[in-house]
């Protein structure tokens, strides 16, 4: 979700909704993993529901923002915008319901400004400094400690983070572009009304794959494909929950976006690496590994300066995820 302009300032209320939102998203990456690698409930399934109810619950903000936002002259790239973002939760949803352990899934998606940086030189014609291909180098060394390459636990399950990373970097830069003559309430409101539907299309695509493809095409964990039906018992209460945790997210970063500004906000967003590392280990039990340290130093360090970076020469936007 981009972010709402506003002229208030609240610095200590900011920093209050950007945990709140840590928090929410900590909560979502223990929930998935229950739900789809501990139940076996399908990850398109789980992300499909769980966007439809985030959408009802985000319903009071959608007609707060005001469906007269809709006016653009970009309906292609938005609707791109949209579906990258989606594609990038199901990239996301199935590194869970494959096992790759939460402290891992949270360094490797913490890559994204590094694509951000590279898609801003290619296709916005923004200026490569040396300062900023060093962070990418080094963000880039880091990811290779955090997923393990070159030992026996790396896996290519660990890659799904990275292009997970890749999409929402990839919606960063599309929505820079687009920011260019397009209004934050707009494209708050474009992927708040896109997203549900795109996660619905990618489901159908991979549905038709499993239909149409060779039984081991594709992974095994989507060997089941894209189960419309709403599942029952605990599997649902847990969905509902996840739901209403992700609109509880999406609220707390519109609101956190309004009230300060995003570079004053950041080292609080960094804060979703330990959290998310902390519940993992009391929730799920996993450990993380001891390259994970030194990897996860390297990635918030360089993201962190390139998100700086950026900050300094224009104004930041957050995907909704």
């Amino acid at each position: 979700m981009n972010q709402i302009s506003s002229s208030t300032h609240a610095p200590l209320l900011g920093a209050v909704f950007m945990l709140g939102a840590g928090m929410t998203f900590a909560a979502i990456n223990i929930l998935t993993p229950i739900i789809t690698y501990q139940m076996g409930v399908p990850s398109t399934a789980v992300v499909f529901w769980q966007y439809v109810i985030a959408t009802v619950f985000a319903l009071p903000l959608i007609l707060r923002i005001g469906l007269s936002r809709l006016r653009t002259r970009h309906p292609y790239w938005h609707e791109a915008r949209a579906f990258l973002s989606a594609l990038g939760v199901q990239f996301f949803a199935f590194g869970f319901a494959v096992g790759v352990p939460v402290w891992q899934m949270v360094a490797l998606s913490m890559t994204g400004p590094f694509f951000i940086l590279i898609g801003a030189t290619v296709f916005l014609g923004e200026r490569l400094t040396p300062q900023r291909l060093g962070a990418t180098v080094i963000g880039f060394i880091g990811a290779v400690l955090v997923s393990q390459v070159g030992t026996e636990q790396f896996t290519l399950a660990s890659l799904l983070p990275v292009l997970a990373a890749l999409c929402w970097g990839t919606v960063s830069v599309i929505t820079k572009y687009l920011s260019r003559d397009e209004e934050p309430e707009s494209l708050t409101l474009y992927m708040l009304v896109l997203i549900t539907p795109n996660h619905f299309l990618i489901g159908l695509i991979l549905g038709i794959a499993i239909a149409v493809l060779p039984a081991d095409a594709l992974p095994a964990g989507l060997a089941t494909g894209f189960d419309f039906a709403l599942p029952m018992g605990a599997a649902l209460g847990l969905i509902a929950l996840l739901g209403l945790v992700t609109a509880a997210a999406q609220y707390c970063l519109s609101l956190a976006y309004k009230v300060a500004d995003a570079t004053y906000l950041q080292p609080f967003d960094d804060l979703k690496l330990p959290l998310n590392t902390l519940l993992g280990w009391a929730v799920l039990s996993q450990v993380p590994a001891v390259s994970f340290w030194p990897g996860a130093a390297l990635i918030l360090a360089a993201s962190s300066f390139i998100l700086w970076s950026e900050r300094r020469s224009g104004p930041g936007q957050l995907q909704m995820a």
